[in-house]
């Protein structure tokens, strides 16, 4: 399941390909992808022991310890999601320096960290809430949600309608990646608001 996710962020990079000026599309995304994998890195981490921690409170018949669990580890996730998405905002006009010298691309990566610090909010989020549900014992259906909201959403929005229908190019590939983001993680959210 998380080879799928991944799977789905690094066929930006090859949309990205396709695009008027490919090689700043690329550059591009390839620095906010860095930056957005390097804070993944943190819910993924949250995402395992969700899923250890809420499947072996159940186990123990205690579901009010893993509602808490899942409560304190997706707030936690959220806040220091946010703060990250923050700094990565006030930090826009200089973060590609880190990988690159070029201004052209540093303009590009500046234009895109918007829609990075919104990924990385939501990938605060959709990961743990994942976790959770696959402590649940709800693996195929978080394996569904997901293959269908990144694969048959969030790639052709991106891909067919923003980039290249409206020529927004790298924003639009990138803005349909966070509607293929969005979906799983207001699905979840409501799921995990309904579960008792």
């Amino acid at each position: 399941m998380l080879c799928l996710e991944t799977w789905y962020f690094q066929m930006l990079v090859l949309i990205a390909g396709l695009l008027k000026d490919p090689e700043l599309a690329l550059a591009s995304l390839a620095v906010c992808m860095t930056i957005s994998e390097w804070v993944l890195m943190i819910p993924l981490g949250f995402y395992t022991t969700t899923s250890v921690r809420v499947s072996n409170e159940l186990g123990a018949g205690n579901p009010k310890s893993a509602a808490l669990s899942v409560v304190v580890v997706t707030m936690l996730s959220f806040v220091l999601s946010v703060i990250i998405s923050v700094v990565i905002q006030f930090f826009s006009d200089y973060i590609s320096y880190i990988y690159t010298g070029g201004e052209h691309v540093a303009v590009a990566v500046s234009k895109l960290t918007p829609l990075l610090a919104l990924t990385i909010i939501l990938n605060g989020i959709q990961p743990v809430l994942s976790g959770e549900a696959m402590g649940y014992g709800w693996q195929a259906f978080v394996a569904y949600v997901n293959i269908g909201c990144y694969n048959a959403v969030g790639i052709p929005l991106g891909f067919l309608l923003l980039g290249f229908y409206f020529v927004l190019g790298a924003v639009g590939i990138w803005s349909g990646m966070i509607g293929g983001t969005l979906m799983p993680t207001v699905i979840l959210v409501w799921v995990t608001l309904r579960t008792d």
